[in-house]
């Protein structure tokens, strides 16, 4: 990788961090302020945010709006969640209806439910398996983890999770499932789920005394 090209996307990186900061200030603006010119002013922050980010990461504005422009109240991170079902040495993926590439399944997490929930939920709408959560194997900021740029921060929990019945249904976000051997990958969706993460996986089946990972 060229010394050129290593400065570009450092670059790219702080514009958009510096993009989510102004966005984070906006958005706590537009929540705690009272005079309307400030209102104004944070609000034109938001939109200038939502232009910044769209540009450096390819995503059209109004889905930036939708996704993170729509929030009040001090910025946090979205949670998103992901079950690791190993079998035999194998990994369960699913394969993504929106580019075709492989994840373990999951998703946003839904503020009326658990954590474990959340997880055996996403498992059978994705997969169409029922599962049992058992141990939580990592929380992940995704924007370090995962080589795909994110215009807000999200925190990746992958729990490790036991198989007791269902199969496979067709849906809207997923076109198949299946167990993979760690060297017999697909290509991997790398917004969703990386090589690295799925190892961390299998590791976590296979040895008793694993610690969760984090950060």
């Amino acid at each position: 990788m060229s010394a050129l090209y290593c400065r570009r996307f450092f670059v790219r990186e702080k514009w958009l961090d510096w993009a989510i900061r102004i966005q984070s200030v906006a958005q706590s603006g537009l929540t705690y302020s009272k005079d309307k010119y400030d209102l104004e002013r944070f609000q034109e922050l938001r939109e200038l945010s939502a232009e910044i980010m769209s540009d450096y990461t390819g995503i059209p504005e109004e889905r930036i709006f939708e996704l993170f422009c729509n929030e009040n109240g001090y910025q946090t991170p979205k949670i998103d969640v992901r079950a690791a079902v190993v079998e035999n040495g194998r990994i369960l993926l699913v394969k993504e209806q929106i580019d075709g590439k492989w994840s373990l399944p999951g998703g946003w997490a839904e503020v009326n439910l658990s954590l474990s929930e959340n997880v055996v939920k996403e498992v059978k709408e994705e997969a169409g398996y029922t599962v049992e959560a058992e141990n939580i194997i990592a929380v992940l900021d995704a924007r370090k983890k995962n080589p795909v740029q994110f215009p807000y921060g999200i925190y990746k929990i992958i729990m490790s999770c036991r198989r007791t019945g269902g199969a496979f249904v067709p849906n809207i976000e997923t076109a198949e499932c299946a167990f993979f051997l760690p060297e017999e990958l697909p290509e991997l969706s790398l917004g969703r789920t990386t090589g690295e993460q799925i190892e961390l996986c299998i590791k976590a089946a296979c040895d008793r005394e694993f610690v969760p990972v984090f950060d």
